[in-house]
């Protein structure tokens, strides 16, 4: 090898890890992943995107249950205290005016509840008004969420302030919502939640890209140390069946 190509050669190679360093040391960004090999256009870079999303979830899924004594853990990557229940939650909103509607209607072993968002909200920039979609959530460096839940594609999800009511009832008023549409966090067969997962070698999250679900609870303003999330409540579902309208 010769002496300008041995240089050549050099150069590039310090190139690539000033690029590499460069790349480490900038801030997680949602939709620009580290290690991702495909490139997404983002939704507003299409003429064509009107915002509009109409979605249902079936085959839903109940994490504990609605009186659990405190020391209840209704994240539940196990699958332990999972439960079928009936019904269905319904999306109809708008990411461009971040309005619209979420809302379940569910039968549960209390009686009929139904949950409601009343008011979207930004809690966090990466929310980007309160609905968002096509960005990475969760896990330790997707650059938005925390990481109870693995790493994962989010098609659309929404955050805001809602309500529950129970055979009628008021259960629930200005309480913190949250829905997310994901891949397949879940296990298809056991449920189980497989994260963190042991032995992982690939930079993408704990998620199979062959499935999608959706995530959905309701939590209380008051904080639990005991209580896993550390909320007092934290009603949480999911469904394992989305159908795009």
């Amino acid at each position: 090898m010769s002496t300008r190509t041995s240089v050549v050669a050099l150069c590039l190679s310090l190139t690539a890890v000033l690029t590499w360093r460069a790349v480490a040391q900038q801030p997680p960004n949602p939709r620009q992943q580290p290690g991702a090999t495909i490139t997404l256009y983002a939704p507003e870079q299409h003429d064509l995107y009107d915002g509009r999303f109409v979605l249902s979830a079936n085959r839903v899924y109940m994490v504990g249950g609605l009186n659990d004594a405190p020391g209840w853990d209704h994240m539940d990557n196990e699958a332990r205290s999972v439960k079928a229940v009936s019904g269905t939650a319904e999306i109809d909103v708008n990411d461009l005016t971040n309005s619209g509607k979420f809302e379940a209607r569910l039968k549960i072993p209390e009686g009929d509840l139904v949950l409601a968002i009343d008011k979207f909200n930004e809690f966090s920039p990466c929310q980007n008004g309160g609905i968002v979609a096509f960005l990475h959530e969760h896990g330790a460096d997707s650059g938005c969420g925390d990481n109870n839940w693995p790493k994962t594609f989010v098609f659309l999800a929404g955050w805001g302030f809602g309500h529950a009511t129970i055979n009628g009832k008021p259960l629930y008023d200005n309480y913190e919502m949250h829905f997310m549409i994901t891949q397949g966090i879940r296990d298809r067969k056991t449920l189980r939640v497989n994260y963190p997962m042991a032995g992982r070698k690939l930079p993408a999250g704990e998620v199979n890209p062959a499935m999608q679900q959706i995530d959905f609870y309701i939590r209380s303003p008051q904080q639990n140390a005991r209580n896993t999330p550390g909320r007092e409540v934290f009603l949480h579902f999911f469904g394992m069946e989305i159908t795009w309208k």
